[in-house]
């Protein structure tokens, strides 16, 4: 071959391997979407969604935010008998927030609402106390001591609404409607095509699942204070954009026991889904949200996507690369019909504080040893189960198991 002719195909293959080293080491761009501001709410998407929209109306999301006078089932607080901790009567409240854990009362006054100074425990049926006491949430220092003079807009409202305005604090739509997830959706009724609607399917991993910690994080907004006042929610954030462009989770220090995080770092209080995902192996390996929850509606408790282990043993079943290689019986070492046979019960204990005694589950997946109970307090699935025994015990129990290491129970 002569040399010209064998020195063009070099130049050819050099640029040919440039091409694809550049395009390995290229952060993946965010799909290509029409330009989309204009909010309409969920009743625009019902035409063409129907099913899935009839699903998304029955969920929580769709529910979190209620307006009394239109449906006063929604207040769940035993008004009937005298509490000291309840100043206000059912007439006082124009929206309940929440329903499974607990229910707040808002009260409106110009044009923000104001949390009430009580709170209904639904699982105990109790009357609480609500109020965010010093040193617990890091905004507490920016507004006033009194529980009723803290605004929900910068605090709350955000999350619970769709197209929520600083300006003129007004929403285009109450609760976790479809352009919370998706995006405004203008464009997309005036011309239904995949380029002008998000979908997180078509999202890389980290946007897919911001869209989701967007809301289930605890952080702060990275312009605080905005317009002269602190926010609690990503302001400025649209699915589909890099979160952390706009929001940093909130902070811990290892070794130490806060009021948002374990001294290992993971989630102390509810609302912290998010901040334990990012640090999970599954998060790492690119497993989104919606892998294991539909945010549109199912049939099972917190919108899994299938009942019980079915939802892990998707992945990660016996016969699957990510193991473990037994059943979940033998895996567990409990029987097929006990709670400790779940594996939720052992990969996502009930940890994190929502209210009182409440708790919900943990979302780094990590086996908490009995042994990081002893070093830290963190609370650990055996004892928490078995109330009545020790730390020791439990301890002594695990390094029986075959397949358990009984190293790695003492090393964190």
């Amino acid at each position: 071959m002569p040399p010209i002719a064998m020195s063009v195909r070099g130049l050819v293959c050099l640029a040919v391997l440039c091409t694809i080293s550049l395009g390995a080491c290229t952060t993946r761009r965010a799909p290509r979407q029409e330009a989309a501001t204009t909010f309409t709410g969920s009743q625009a998407c019902r035409d063409c969604h129907q099913t899935i929209y009839d699903r998304w109306k029955t969920t929580l999301m769709a529910n979190v935010v209620r307006d009394p006078r239109q449906q006063p089932q929604a207040v769940l607080g035993d008004f009937s008998t005298a509490n000291p901790l309840v100043t206000f009567k059912p007439e006082d409240v124009d929206f309940t927030y929440g329903t499974k854990w607990k229910q707040r009362y808002w009260k409106k006054r110009g044009d923000d609402y104001f949390v009430l100074p009580a709170q209904w425990d639904v699982r105990n049926k109790v009357w609480r106390p609500y109020h965010v006491q010093p040193g617990t949430d890091w905004w507490v220092e920016y507004y006033p001591e009194a529980q009723e003079e803290r605004p929900t807009g910068p605090l709350c409202d955000g999350c619970h609404s769709v197209n929520y305005d600083i300006k003129t604090r007004t929403v285009t739509e109450w609760n976790v409607g479809c352009e919370r997830c998706h995006g405004a959706g203008g464009a997309h009724v005036a011309r239904p095509v995949k380029s002008n609607i998000i979908n997180p399917v078509r999202l890389d991993d980290v946007r897919a699942n911001d869209v989701c910690i967007q809301c289930h994080s605890q952080g702060r907004p990275r312009a605080n204070p905005i317009e002269g006042r602190y926010y609690d929610w990503a302001v400025g954030y649209q699915p589909g954009d890099r979160l952390s462009a706009t929001w940093d989770l909130e902070d811990h220090r290892l070794g130490s026991n806060t009021f948002t995080h374990f001294p290992d770092g993971s989630a102390h209080k509810n609302r912290m889904q998010g901040n334990d995902f990012v640090v999970s192996r599954m998060y790492e390996r690119g497993v989104r949200c919606y892998a294991c929850h539909d945010s549109h509606g199912t049939g099972q408790d917190a919108l899994l996507r299938l009942p019980g282990n079915e939802t892990c043993l998707q992945c990660h079943g016996p016969r699957l690369q990510p193991g473990p290689r037994e059943t979940p019986e033998e895996h567990s070492h409990h029987g097929a019909t006990s709670e400790g046979n779940q594996c939720v019960a052992c990969h996502m204990p009930q940890n994190a504080t929502t209210i009182a005694d409440i708790t919900v589950r943990s979302h780094t997946f990590n086996f908490i040893s009995p042994s990081m109970t002893d070093k830290y307090g963190i609370p650990n699935p055996c004892t928490s189960c078995h109330k009545d025994k020790t730390t020791r015990w439990a301890l002594d129990a695990l390094n029986q198991w075959s397949n358990v290491s009984p190293w790695r129970m003492t090393a964190h």
